[in-house]
Order: structure tokens, then sequence, then C-alpha cells
């Protein structure tokens, strides 16, 4: 049996998925992205190794993506982010027709087809107001980490509302409200709802086509997701995959590439 390992070099975390050429999942991980993406990549390409047992001969394609996918030395080629998570959200609900990323340092809103092929996109503006690192700096900011911020946001009974764009006002905003005696559980809520509601304006702007898969690390807070449920109104789909998107469709490119050899992306 031969293999594909895709590997999404993001701005915050990178992650790995090795494949069969039966497009079966055989192992993934993840690791902290840090000032050396190319270490960053070695480490989850041997972390790979290591959890399947599979002989490193055996993996005939390295296909990269996301952020830093062109510093990835061993490499074979690379493919936009956009249609990894794309094909990604694709493989992991099949009826996805819109999808959400939400990373490191942007948001995207992507349309697909029923192949996975993306049809439409946009993505928001360079600031890191609405992107995972906007979250991260102000969970940090209050000592915390994600799964306590999530914690305490589920406990809210009544959202604060945070109207700075800007990072730097927003940390400071929430910091106000700290001092003012606003509970913490309701300053974090109003943290993650400030960001889903810049995603459902990023999804207004191209149209919302059911199902919608959300991507990204912050897919995995279940205050984000919920949030978003109730402000589309409507089921969004996630698991404890959603985050590899990026990497599974690196690798199913890599998979089609090596069974017809010829690769359009």
């Amino acid at each position: 049996m031969e293999y594909v390992m895709g590997i999404d070099a993001g701005s915050t975390y990178t992650k790995g998925v090795l494949m069969n050429l039966d497009k079966e999942i055989v192992a993934m991980d993840v690791t902290l992205t840090g000032a050396n993406i190319n270490a960053a990549a070695d480490q989850i390409r041997k972390k790979l190794l290591d959890k399947s047992g599979i002989d490193e001969n055996k993996v005939k394609l390295v296909v990269g993506t996301g952020y830093g996918r062109y510093v990835i030395r061993f490499g074979n080629f690379q493919v936009t982010e956009i249609s990894c998570h794309a094909r990604g959200a694709h493989y992991l609900f099949p009826n996805t027709r819109t999808v959400l990323d939400i990373g490191g340092q942007d948001m995207k809103v992507i349309k697909v087809n029923e192949k996975g092929d993306v049809t439409d996109f946009v993505m928001n503006d360079k600031c890191a107001a609405g992107t995972g690192r906007f979250v991260e700096t102000i969970i940090k900011s209050f000592g915390l980490d994600f799964k306590a911020a999530n914690d305490y946001a589920l406990k809210s009974k009544r959202g604060i509302s945070l109207t700075s764009t800007c990072t730097v006002f927003a940390q400071t905003e929430a910091m106000e409200h700290l001092a003012i005696g606003d509970a913490i559980e309701d300053v974090l809520y109003g943290v993650f709802k400030s960001v889903m509601v810049r995603a459902v304006g990023l999804i207004q702007r191209v149209g919302l086509t059911p199902e919608l898969t959300f991507t990204g690390g912050l897919s995995l807070n279940p205050v984000a997701v919920r949030i978003l449920e109730s402000l589309l109104k409507t089921k969004v789909n996630v698991s404890n995959m959603t985050m590899y998107a990026g990497a599974i469709g690196a690798a199913l490119y890599g998979v089609e590439k090596l069974l017809t050899e010829e690769f359009i992306g």
C-alpha cells in the first residue's frame, strides 16, 4: 500500500494527515508552528510515521498547504488552503456546500459544489480581529487557555458586546469590562460572539447554502459553535477532525495526483 501525507502549516498550528490511496486516514497529529515552520512540519512528519508504523519509503507524496506551505522543504507540491479546506470539509461532511474556516490570521467562507470543488469564496481583511489569534490574544491576557475560557463562557448569563474591531482596543475594552465588575464569563462570551458576528457577515456576502461546515481550530470550541448556530438559525457541521480539514484536503489532492498522474489545483 502506498500513502500520501498532507501538511497544513498554519500560522499558529501545523496539522498533518497520513492517508492511503483508498482515501482512508491512518494517522493525524498537530503541533504548535512556532518560529520555524519547516521544523514544525518535520515534527509532524515524524509523528505521523511513528503513529502509523509505516515505512517512509511508502509515502509517495507530501502535499503542503496553509500559511507556510512553501517553506516545507520536503514537500513535493503545494495547494492553496482555500482548495484544501473545501475538499477536506467535503470529505468529512459530503453534503457540505458552504465552509467557514477561521484560522490564526484570517477568516474565509468558501462555496463548494457536490464534488468539493470551490465555486466561490471571500476572505476577511488583514486585520486580526475575527481570527483565532484575536481570541487567543484576549484569552491569554486573562491568564486562561481555550478550554478554561470555553468553560467560563458556557456559564454566561448575559453576553457582553465588544464594540472594538481592533485586537488591541478589544483587549483593552474586555479588561475595562472586568474592571467595572462585569463577570468574566459574560466578557468571554462576548469575545466569542464578536468573532461569530464577523463570520456571519462574511457568510452573508457569498450566501449560505446548507450544509455549513466549520473548520479551523475555533471549530472545536462549543461556545463558538453554539453562537454561530444561534445567529444563523441552522445546524453547523463540526467534529474533532474539522481542525484537520486543510491537511485532509492536501492529502486528497495528493491521492488524486498519484491515481491520475495529473493535477489540477
